[in-house]
């Protein structure tokens, strides 16, 4: 089988956890996923089936939604709820003000990323360092938040939606506003609506995808062509398919529809997905990865 599945991660797995359990589910070795949740998270986590994995790392929108709730006052070394909470301000602040300080964060802001991440320093998990004690110097990361919505608040706890570029520590926004408002925060929660183009409403429960039939299994699998939807189309006639399935590159101005000299694009031909390539600057066609009857 080979295909998309999107699981609605339940709260204390990890991915990895998910992608075990659909090893077992699959039977197959072949998973992979679109990019790694918080064990104390929940949401949409798009699980790559069989020859789908190929596809992960050309994921064409790799920007997240998010819906998290905070709690002022409060910061902790985990920047949640969940680690070694230290009171910081008993004094709550208006919505207004919390309005006007979100203003500070859209568009383009640097981070600095939490000793509590997956991120590597000198080849150590920064989570491994910080839970024998020892903190390092993170160098600061760009990120972009395209939407930043306070969506209720009553003083000390609200619930933001946001709309970010992927790599985006949520926990680390949450903690910024908190000391923008000189009263520290803390995220209590967080559910990935949106990833890899895909929402919570097209997830499957991850209690219910271990116990399907394998004929079921295969049904739920979205077609790989649909990740790819977003990009650009370029259809292939008969004899461009068979030169471009063999590796041939074509001549981009005998091409029916031409894409951005460098982006990539879908390659079809007659309706099918055949995979993603891209125009090069010689004016090329060049296959990236190929599809065909995935």
């Amino acid at each position: 089988m080979t295909g998309i599945i999107c699981i609605n991660k339940p709260q204390e797995f990890t991915s990895f956890d998910v992608v075990a359990s659909m090893r077992r589910a699959f039977g197959t070795k072949k998973i992979g996923h679109g990019g790694t949740l918080d064990p104390m998270a929940t949401g949409v986590l798009p699980v790559f089936v069989g020859g789908a994995t190929k596809a992960v790392d050309l994921v064409p929108d790799d920007s997240k939604s998010y819906r998290a709730g905070f709690r002022l006052g409060f910061v902790s070394d985990t920047q949640d709820i969940w680690g070694k909470l230290r009171s910081r301000c008993e004094n709550g602040i208006s919505e207004d003000e919390m309005r006007f300080a979100l203003d500070d964060f859209r568009g383009d802001i640097m981070q600095v990323p939490p000793m509590y991440s997956a991120l590597k320093v000198n080849g150590q998990k920064l989570c491994d360092l910080a839970r024998r004690g020892i903190e390092v110097e993170r160098k600061p990361r760009p990120a972009t938040i395209s939407r930043l919505e306070l969506v209720s608040f009553d003083g000390t706890d609200g619930v933001l939606d946001v709309d970010c570029s992927g790599g985006t520590y949520i926990r680390t926004l949450i903690n910024d506003i908190g000391e923008s408002v000189c009263t520290g925060a803390v995220m209590t929660s967080l559910c990935r609506t949106k990833s890899c183009g895909f929402t919570l409403e097209q997830c499957h429960e991850l209690d219910e995808v271990r116990n399907a039939s394998p004929e079921r299994l295969e049904k739920w699998l979205l077609p790989v062509s649909e990740l790819f939807a977003p990009l650009p189309e370029i259809p292939l006639e008969e004899v461009q398919t068979r030169m471009y399935l063999n590796g041939v590159r074509l001549d981009a101005e005998r091409l029916l529809k031409r894409a951005p000299v460098d982006e990539l694009a879908r390659v079809t031909a007659g309706g099918e997905f055949l995979g993603v390539g891209k125009i090069n600057a010689e004016g090329e066609l060049v296959s990236i990865k190929q599809f065909r009857s995935e």
